[in-house]
């Protein structure tokens, strides 16, 4: 007759308790090793920006949307926020306000040039920070008005205002003299990546905005350019020097609009061709700023074909999927992360993190390409700018 099975281990094959006990243990501490095995597996699959042995450029100065906020609007009473997992989900500093995975452009770039993280502006107020700061502001964009509906957010003019404060009053005091400071500020680098929220939360969004009324497609994106140059010769007149734009990007394939329209193929491309008008004027505005403002070098940085690229040919940048959102989100796929939600277990094979944001791995490869390649980032790379 079997023995019955109880606590003693007895009736599992055991001959006593103490052996029950090392079994147990040892089956602990395998799955122990195999989470931990499983865990370093996963990091390994994290692609890794080759990092400077030392800083290539003083500071790295960051503005623009969501795409790169990295903390800002958890301060803000917003929707536009990513304070909660599974945002974060890959990222050494856990849930921080970045809206991805792991790491943004200004992240990958930041370990390019040899710098820190730069942080949310508001940490100025809590630690001298002399090596970069994000203005950075989820759901805004280069109109003042654009994203005010969701709460609030810094417009690019607000940004920019933050930033000639910062240079006023605060960073010179960090200084000997003014010519070092004047020097520190010549050598940044200021990038900034804005303009899609202009489209997608305000021209696209005619029941909120009347700029689709008002405006055609070519002229709204020259009424973007002809408001962003201003704000670029702001930052110039309070010192900087060299600047990086990135274009838009190919919006018309992002989950929010490709999975919420009728058309054929991957992506929607009647909202890519609206973006392509800006992104054309884009080029010869920074042509002229870098020619009629003295010193300055202004590079744009041509994310809209790379990304559009490699959402047509994800095998060629290593990702299996460009169509789905990692995690799951409200609304089949087309908004950000429901929270707590596990997301999917290979977000390095994905393009998309939620409806609206790239991965992790978007990034590194979008900073990488930037950082050497002068057919991403043009006139000039990065990796040039640093050096004139």
């Amino acid at each position: 007759m079997k023995a019955p099975e109880d606590a003693s281990g007895e009736g599992h094959g055991f001959r006593s308790y103490p052996e029950a006990r090392r079994t147990l243990d040892r089956i602990r501490l395998v799955s122990t090793f195999s989470a931990f095995l499983l865990a370093a597996i996963r990091l390994q699959t994290r692609v890794v920006c080759s990092p400077s042995p030392g800083p290539l450029a003083p500071a790295l100065y960051v503005f623009g949307d969501s795409l790169v906020d990295n903390g800002n609007n958890n301060k803000f009473p917003t929707l536009a926020k990513a304070n909660y997992l599974p945002y974060g989900d890959d990222f050494s500093g856990g849930v921080t306000g970045r809206f991805t995975n792991g790491r943004t452009v200004p992240d990958c770039l930041a370990e390019l040039l040899g710098l820190p993280y730069p942080p949310p502006y508001k940490s100025f107020n809590e630690s001298a920070v002399t090596t970069g700061l994000n203005f950075a502001s989820g759901g805004c964009g280069i109109l003042p008005e654009t994203g005010n509906f969701a709460g609030k957010c810094l417009s690019l003019e607000e940004q920019v205002r933050l930033f000639e404060s910062a240079a006023v009053n605060d960073l010179p005091r960090l200084f000997k003299s003014s010519d070092e400071f004047s020097g520190y500020l010549a050598k940044s680098i200021l990038t900034i990546f804005i303009g899609n929220n202009d489209y997608i939360l305000n021209y696209l969004n005619p029941l909120i905005y009347n700029t689709s009324r008002t405006y055609e497609p070519q002229p709204f994106a020259k009424l973007l350019v002809d408001t962003l140059s201003p704000h670029l010769e702001r930052l110039y007149n309070r010192g900087a020097r060299k600047f990086v734009v990135f274009e838009i990007g190919p919006i018309g394939c992002i989950p929010t609009i490709a999975k919420g329209s009728k058309h054929e193929g991957v992506c929607d491309e009647g909202s890519n061709l609206l973006v392509s008008y800006f992104n054309q004027m884009l080029q010869p505005m920074l042509e002229n700023m870098t020619s009629s403002l003295a010193g300055s070098m202004f590079v744009l940085g041509r994310a809209n074909s790379l990304c559009y690229d490699a959402i047509l040919n994800p095998s060629n940048y290593g990702l299996t999927d460009s169509r789905n959102p990692c995690c799951t989100t409200w609304i089949n796929g087309t908004l950000p992360c429901v929270p707590l939600l596990t997301p999917c277990p290979d977000a390095d094979k994905h393009f998309f993190w939620d409806g609206y944001h790239p991965t992790d791995a978007v990034s590194s490869f979008s900073a990488s390409q930037c950082f050497n390649d002068t057919k991403v980032c043009s006139p000039i790379s990065i990796q040039d700018l640093v050096q004139i």
